[in-house]
């Protein structure tokens, strides 16, 4: 590997060292890469249900089981999360959402979770109850033209509405108060209620909506309620895969989140990067610390090792599961990008060794990045060498120098015709109309 400038032996040996199957074999002076492929990671496999679940409430935690037992391969953890599911519920007044869990626990746990119907069939008396009451209550509010009775009574029925898992009826009663907000506090209420509700509907909009009106009030705005609308922001951008976006918001999240927006999300879900703000955050998760610093410090066969082995715990995650796979593309190109930058010329075996992959595998990887465009280098097929294609400064001033010359000259002429063609009336006059 050739650089500009000679490298140090030292890091040749360090760089060379990271791709080697074996730790054994790596230079006597590389013993921290010994014990980064010692430290533990955790897999899929050893994913703690009851620890994860504590992260989070209300309905995102029982949703958050669903979806793991849904995607999750292996029925001892599906089982688990279906039962803390169910348990869940029974604190709760969703009856619906209990019968499709009853469904999908399908007799496996005994007939502890079975269909309650007793239990269903007094929560549906209470909620027809409940609901009347709410619906007298309002028309009174109504009809005594009490702005802030109205606004607290569809409130309450957003509440109901969330409560028992009619998430569009829920929606429709929080917007309605917006009308019989007095003050900026009570619009900022309706703003992360509605945001709350987008999020577990799906409508990724109508958070970006409200988020900007939450905005527009910057006098009401505490740091937990910014912190909050940052995060529901960064997961607006993730869903339409502006990653860069989403990335800026989770970084402008502050400590002050803590525990605070566990509804949504919980404080080790901001793995982003390790910048001032988020050191806290990065010592709940020690892995992505680990694999960060890796990256940053060039080892991307640790790095990469990690992100494998963090892949099924991320596929499990409700959220992100539908990027992840774009994003370890991304990732890996990244890296194979930085690689490549410092240097003139580089050993594609020795590369491939830094990847832990095949020299042919790196070879596709490298020409689907120079058809990108993304790395400016051609590749020796044969003698299995990447060399960098520096562009010529000079030259290339002097073409753009000549490109816009030559704009110029076409522009000046056009103009010129133009003038001379209306001097000498050659241009074609509108019909009047009779």
């Amino acid at each position: 590997m050739d650089g500009e400038d000679d490298a140090p032996k030292s890091l040749m040996e360090e760089m060379y060292a990271n791709g080697i199957e074996g730790v054994d074999d790596a230079p006597s002076s590389s013993t921290s890469t010994t014990i980064r492929k010692n430290r533990p990671i955790i897999s899929g496999e050893q994913l703690d249900i009851e620890a994860y679940a504590a992260l989070y409430s209300g309905r995102t935690k029982i949703m958050r089981l669903i979806f793991l037992a849904d995607h999750c391969d292996n029925s001892g953890m599906q089982l688990e999360a279906l039962r803390m599911a169910y348990d869940e519920l029974k604190k709760g007044e969703n009856t619906q959402l209990f019968r499709e869990v009853v469904q999908k626990i399908d007799g496996r746990l005994g007939p502890n979770y079975s269909t309650d119907a007793t239990w269903c069939a007094m929560v549906d008396r209470k909620a027809d109850q409940r609901k009347d009451k709410l619906e007298s209550e309002l028309n009174a509010y109504r009809t005594n033209l009490i702005k802030e009775s109205i606004r607290m009574g569809y409130n309450d029925f957003g509440d109901f509405y969330y409560a028992h898992g009619a998430l569009g009826d829920a929606f429709k009663s929080y917007v309605r108060t917006r009308d019989y907000c007095t003050t900026s506090k009570h619009i900022i209420q309706m703003c992360l209620s509605a945001i709350l509700v987008s999020i577990e509907m799906g409508q990724f909009a109508h958070v970006t909506s409200y988020v900007s009106k939450a905005e527009q009030t910057p006098e009401a705005l505490d740091p937990p309620t910014i912190a909050k609308l940052r995060c529901a922001a960064g997961l607006a951008h993730l869903e339409a895969k502006k990653y860069k976006l989403a990335a800026r918001k989770f970084l402008e999240v502050g400590p002050e989140l803590g525990n605070s927006y566990s509804e949504v999300i919980a404080p080790q879900d901001n793995k982003v990067i390790d910048n001032i703000n988020f050191r806290n955050f990065l010592e709940l998760v020690p892995e992505v610390r680990e694999l960060i610093n890796d990256f940053y410090s060039s080892h991307y066969a640790s790095c990469l090792e990690y992100l494998g082995n963090l892949k099924s715990n991320l596929m499990l995650d409700i959220h992100i599961h539908d990027h992840v796979e774009t994003l370890y593309d991304q990732i890996r190109s990244k890296a194979l990008i930085q690689y490549t930058h410092p240097f003139v010329s580089v050993d594609m075996r020795m590369m491939a060794d830094a990847f832990k992959t095949s020299v042919a595998g790196l070879e596709k990887e490298l020409e689907s990045l120079i058809t990108d465009n993304q790395i400016q280098a051609r590749i020796d097929s044969h003698n299995k060498i990447l060399y960098a294609r520096h562009a010529d400064q000079r030259n290339a001033t002097f073409q753009r120098v000549l490109q816009t010359g030559n704009e110029f000259d076409w522009d000046v002429r056009a103009m010129l015709l133009r003038a001379n063609l209306l001097k000498h009336e050659y241009n074609l006059r509108a019909s009047r109309k009779i």
